[in-house]
């Protein structure tokens, strides 16, 4: 009886499937239910991509997918676009436009797609290719049916399924199957499937129906962690012509350890020489480590080069030793070598570099990552290297490929590990100021910033912008203050204690205002706070802070002869779960001020109902730090 129950409640869910996909509704733009535009800029009315492995270096990947857009923003979510290359072939592609009556206006066949070169601008060279729709609406909302079949000659890169593909896109229906003909063994992970309408009709067949669209909210976590997702990658599979076993990250780890790392590292013995003089008498690894980092960012840069298995094999060694030039994988590589040279083991490291937080899944072994990086083991912690930038201090990751899980790739297999976290105390930023003010509320002043950890990375590059560039950042940074004229700057990077001096010599006319006889000042000049939050009325996601820092701030305001203080706010302080601030004004000797503040921001996730307390916490950082001061005559 309850094998019955199965096989009719899959005989329905097939009828649904198969009802829903043969009907014309789905082309016009007045049938969308509601529910799924109100927050949509377009959305799929109906996706049907099927997976078949036809063998253990063959995949061939069809898609229908039928797209609603309502507004400019949302022709992004056609998708009507193909990537090929010489493993990925495209054997069909077309596009069908109908108007918002859901009429045929338009058909698109493949060859009138628009073909062009992906190669990214900081790319030599790569051997990606794309075709794309390029359609200009003359009315919305408009309808797409884009179909395609895509033909992979590498089954390392499976395409996993994202039946939402962003923000403000309904879901009507998307469907996603794996026809596995090869009989290759699988490993799936399903991610954020609980809260959607998603339906398994099989093992590997898949179902999503009515989902609503995604407003962006401020805070939100990476959009991917979101989602639902469901990952595949075969236990064994083929790039290119080089086979692995993929059962772990252990396995995998090996596998590119062996087959793709191995024989690359080789460079001259002139270089070896070299490196090893430079080196000479320095007992210390790490010291060892650092002379041959700053040898490696002098001696070469970084251009990308995607090519094939290029695109996880990196160049050989001698071959950058030579060319002075190479990707991330290659620079990467070539740091190792150096570095076994003059005896300081090393890693190569996998990681997604990004300003956004990203993790290796941990649990799930496949080919991600979209960065390499270098890892040197000190003494039961890890130093990583970022080997593509000419200008980075050694060790220094924030910004970029801190905190986060990444694979270590060792000749026994794989290790995933995490990145440098930057507390608050690492990442500070540090203002102090010397301020003239005169009678009429003009004033100068001495600036000084220190910075470090990601705060650091922020700043960092101001000296080699032009002087008006300096000028302009200077004018931008303090937006606040009137009538600025930026007369010094001196900056310093010090890369062994990665500690970046900003000094700015400047002045403003008017800076305080005048109510009668009095002058009206804020004495936060330099680092103020001005945005709060947006608010929501009912927040619908989780929200995250990133990243921690401190700001420490003090100001000495030596006030105008002959003007007294009438008026200051009281010190004050605010303690949160978020981070705290506090701040103080006091009189000095010889009519001086002296302003002092503490802002702490630490990260975290956290569920939506706490963030109108945190929006609270800004508004009131926001408001102190428009505090007012008010001068009047000494009589």
């Amino acid at each position: 009886m309850p094998q019955l129950k199965l096989t009719l409640v899959s005989f329905f869910l097939f009828v649904s499937v198969f009802s829903f996909s043969q009907s014309d509704d789905v082309y016009s733009a007045f049938l969308v239910p509601i529910e799924l535009k109100e927050k949509a800029n377009a959305v799929v009315r109906f996706q049907k991509q099927t997976v078949e492995i036809l063998s253990l270096d063959k995949i061939k990947v069809t898609n229908k997918r039928i797209t609603t857009v309502y507004n400019k923003s949302g022709k992004r979510h056609v998708n009507a676009v193909a990537y090929y290359d010489g493993t990925r072939d495209i054997q069909e592609m077309q596009a069908l436009i109908y108007d918002e009556f859901g009429e045929e206006i338009k058909k698109v066949k493949k060859r009138d797609f628009v073909d062009v070169s992906a190669v990214s601008d900081f790319s030599i060279y790569e051997d990606d290719r794309v075709k794309y729709l390029d359609h200009i609406p003359l009315k919305y909302p408009y309808t797409v049916e884009y179909t395609s079949e895509i033909v992979y000659n590498s089954t390392a890169f499976f395409p996993n399924w994202y039946p939402i593909d962003g923000y403000y896109v309904g879901i009507q229906h998307s469907d996603y199957e794996i026809i596995n003909t090869a009989g290759i063994e699988l490993k799936t992970k399903k991610e954020n499937f609980g809260n959607y309408n998603i339906k398994e009709i099989s093992e590997y067949h898949f179902v999503a129906d009515n989902i609503e669209g995604i407003k962006y909210e401020a805070y939100t976590p990476d959009f991917q962690n979101m989602i639902p997702h469901y990952k595949v990658a075969l236990k064994k599979f083929e790039m290119v012509g080089v086979e692995g076993i993929n059962n772990d990250w252990n396995d995998f780890g090996k596998w590119m350890y062996d087959e793709l790392l191995t024989g690359t590292d080789f460079i001259p013995e002139e270089t070896k020489s070299h490196v090893k003089q430079l080196t000479a008498g320095v007992d210390d690894k790490i010291e060892r480590a650092k002379i041959v980092y700053k040898y490696m960012q002098d001696k070469t840069r970084y251009i990308s080069i995607q090519v094939g298995i290029g695109g996880w094999k990196p160049m050989l060694a001698n071959d950058v030793d030579k060319l002075g030039y190479a990707d991330c994988k290659g620079l990467t590589n070539y740091t190792k070598a150096l570095l076994e040279a003059v005896d300081v083991p090393s890693y190569y490291t996998l990681v997604y570099g990004g300003r956004s937080l990203r993790d290796i899944d941990s649990e799930f072994s496949s080919t991600q990552g979209n960065h390499a990086i270098l890892c040197v083991p000190n003494e039961g912690g890890n130093i990583f290297l970022e080997c593509t930038s000419q200008t980075n201090p050694f060790g220094f990751t924030a910004g970029f490929t801190d905190d986060r899980k990444v694979l270590l790739v060792k000749p026994e297999g794989g290790e995933i590990v995490h990145t440098k976290i930057y507390g608050a105390d690492d990442s500070v930023q540090k203002t102090t100021a010397n301020i003239q003010m005169d009678a009429t509320g003009s004033f100068t002043a001495d600036v000084s910033i220190e910075t470090t950890g990601f705060q650091y990375s922020i700043h960092e590059g101001i000296e080699i912008k032009t002087e008006r560039d300096q000028q302009l950042y200077y004018k931008d940074y303090w937006d606040n203050i009137n009538n600025l004229t930026i007369d010094n700057i001196k900056i310093e990077n010090n890369k062994d204690e990665v500690l970046y001096s900003e000094n700015v010599k400047l002045s403003s006319v008017n800076y305080a205002s005048k109510s009668g006889t009095r002058l009206i000042f804020q004495p936060n000049i330099f680092n103020k706070v001005t945005n709060i939050p947006p608010r929501y009325t009912s927040r619908k996601l989780e929200f995250k802070i990133d990243r921690a820092f401190k700001d420490t701030d003090e100001f000495i305001i030596q006030l105008p002869e002959g003007l007294k203080v009438e008026a200051m706010t009281d010190s004050k302080e605010v303690k949160t779960k978020f981070g705290s601030y506090k701040f103080k004004l006091e009189a000095l000797e010889d009519n001086k001020l002296k302003y002092t503040r503490t802002y702490i921001l630490l990260k975290g996730n956290y569920p939506k109902e706490d963030y109108k307390a945190f929006r609270t916490f800004r508004k009131q950082i926001v408001k102190h730090d428009k505090s007012k001061i008010i001068l009047v005559k000494n009589l």
